[in-house]
C-alpha cells in the first residue's frame, strides 16, 4: 500500500509535464481545518485536482511544499485571498494512492513561512514566500513557563486515552520551548483557528503563554470528563457486582431447591406492580417493599406480612374508574321501577343527582337514609348505583367498636388488614363505587 516518493514519481507522474519553477517560488497546498507545525509529521488526504497536481509536482521535483490553511473550509477552489498569510514548509515523505483512487501524503513540517506574493501561470497555487526563523533566548522566566507547559502537557497526555505512549517521552525530552509549543498544539483538541493563532505567534515567550492558556482550558474539561468517566465506571462496576452476587444467590437457592417457586412468585409480583399503574409515590413504595421481600428469607417473621401487603397493593383498582353518567330522567324511571311510593325520598335523591350533574367537583353532603330494617335503604342505594352506572358496595357498621376497622390496622400487627373503605373498593374493582 505504501510507496516512496521516488516510486510515485516513477509510475504515477512520469507522463505529467514538469513545470519550470524558479528557486524562490514554492508550491502551495491549501488544506481544510488542518494546521501543520514545524518538526511535526502529519498525514493529509489530497482530493482536489489542483491539490493533487501540487503534491505530485512537489514529489517529482523533490521540493518542499507550503501547507497553508484556508479560511473557509467549505470552499472547493480557494484563491489567494481565501488563505491565511502564514503556513509551514514541509517535505513530502510519502505519497500513497489507495485502491479507491484517493491520494494521501505524509508531510514533515520544516519551518514557518509568510506569503509575499502569489505567482500565476500554474495549474496549482504557487507563491514567493518569506521564511520565519525561530529565535530562542532561554531566560529564567521562559524556562519556568516552559517547565509549567511541560507539566500541563504530561497531565493532558495521561488524561487522553488515545495519546500514543511515546508522546510523553518526546514531551519530556524536548528542550526547545518553540518546538514544545508546536508539538503540544498539534496533539491538543483545539479548533483550527486557535491552532492557526499559535502558528502565527512568532515570539516564543508569547507562544508559550498562549499554548499554556489553551491547554489550561482543555485540562479543566479533561479533568471533569475523567472524573465523570470514573464515577460512571464505579457505578457500572457496582451494578455488575450486584448482578454477579444476585446470580450467585440464585445459584445457591437453586441448589437448595428453594429458588424456582420464589423467583416465579417475585417476577409475577413485579409484573403486577407494573401493570397496576400506581401513582409515583405508591409505585416507589411498592417497589421498595418488593425489593425487601426478594432479599428476605421465607422464615423471617416479616415475610408473610410483606407478602400480604404486596398482594393488597397490586389488587387495588389504582387506575380503574367507572364512567358514571347522570341522567335525571333515567334515574327517575329506575327509582320508580324499583320502589313504590317514597315520593319525598326519591325527590331528595333526584335533587342530589341534579346538583352533582351541574357541579361534578362539588363536595356534596352525604345522603343519610334513616328507618327500621326492611324499608328499602339498601335497595335505594342499589338503585342510585344503577342509575349512575357505578358499582355498589355495602359496608355494615353494626357492632364496629374500633375505628381501625374503618381506617385499617398498622402493618406490624399480626393479621393486619386495610379498612372497610379500601376493602370495599377492592371488592368493587373501581375507585368510584357507590358506598
Amino acid at each position: 500500500m505504501e510507496e516512496s516518493a521516488r516510486d510515485v514519481q516513477k509510475h504515477t507522474t512520469t507522463e505529467a509535464p514538469a513545470y519550470d519553477l524558479p528557486e524562490d517560488v514554492v508550491i502551495i497546498l491549501p488544506v481544510r481545518s488542518v494546521v501543520l507545525f514545524p518538526d511535526v509529521v502529519l498525514p493529509l488526504t489530497v482530493g482536489r485536482r489542483r491539490s493533487i497536481l501540487a503534491a505530485q509536482e512537489a514529489v517529482k521535483q523533490n521540493r518542499p511544499i507550503g501547507v497553508i490553511q484556508q479560511r473557509d473550509p467549505s470552499l472547493d477552489l480557494p484563491g489567494p485571498e481565501d488563505l491565511y498569510a502564514m503556513g509551514a514548509l514541509a517535505n513530502v515523505l510519502r505519497y500513497v494512492t489507495s485502491p479507491d483512487s484517493t491520494h494521501h501524503i505524509i508531510c514533515q513540517g520544516l519551518q514557518r513561512f509568510r506569503i509575499r506574493e502569489f505567482v500565476p501561470g500554474y495549474p496549482f497555487l504557487a507563491a514567493r514566500i518569506e521564511t520565519i526563523p525561530t529565535k530562542e533566548v532561554m531566560t529564567r522566566d521562559l524556562e519556568a513557563h516552559t517547565d509549567h507547559l511541560r507539566r500541563q502537557a504530561l497531565e493532558a497526555i495521561e488524561l487522553v486515552p488515545q495519546a500514543p505512549p511515546e508522546l510523553a517521552e518526546t514531551v519530556q525530552t524536548l528542550a526547545s520551548p518553540g518546538s514544545l509549543c508546536d508539538l503540544v498544539t498539534s496533539f491538543m483538541d483545539l479548533k483550527a483557528p486557535e491552532k492557526q493563532e499559535v502558528l502565527e505567534t512568532v515570539d516564543v515567550e508569547k507562544r508559550v503563554d498562549r499554548v499554556a492558556g489553551f491547554l489550561a482550558q482543555r485540562l479543566a474539561v479533561l479533568r471533569l470528563s475523567h472524573e465523570i468517566e470514573q464515577q460512571t465506571k464505579e457505578s457500572v462496576d457496582k451494578r455488575q457486582r450486584e448482578f454477579l452476587l444476585r446470580e450467585q444467590l440464585k445459584t445457591i437457592q437453586r441448589e437448595l431447591g428453594e429458588d424456582e417457586p420464589r423467583a416465579a412468585e417475585h417476577e409475577e409480583l413485579e409484573r403486577q406492580v407494573t401493570e397496576a399503574a400506581m401513582p409515583p409515590e405508591a409505585d416507589e413504595a411498592a417497589r421498595r417493599e418488593l425489593n425487601r421481600l426478594q432479599r428476605m428469607p421465607e422464615t423471617a417473621a416479616e415475610y408473610s406480612m410483606l407478602q400480604t401487603y404486596m398482594d393488597w397493593m397490586v389488587s387495588l383498582p389504582w387506575n380503574k374508574l367507572s364512567e358514571a353518567e347522570i341522567d335525571i330522567a333515567l334515574a327517575r324511571r329506575i327509582l320508580d321501577e324499583d320502589h313504590y311510593g317514597l315520593t319525598k325520598v326519591k325527590r331528595r335523591i333526584l335533587e342530589y343527582l341534579a346538583v352533582l350533574k351541574l357541579n361534578p367537583q362539588s363536595r356534596s353532603p352525604i345522603l343519610c337514609l334513616v328507618g327500621p330494617p326492611g324499608v328499602g335503604k339498601t335497595s335505594l342505594g342499589h338503585s342510585i348505583a344503577r342509575a349512575t352506572s357505578r358499582s355498589f358496595v355495602r359496608i355494615a357498621l353494626g357492632g364496629v367498636h374500633d375505628e381501625s376497622e374503618i381506617r385499617g390496622h398498622r402493618r406490624t400487627y399480626i393479621g393486619a388488614l386495610p379498612g372497610n373503605v379500601i376493602q370495599g373498593m377492592r371488592k368493587a374493582g373501581t375507585r368510584n363505587p357507590v358506598f
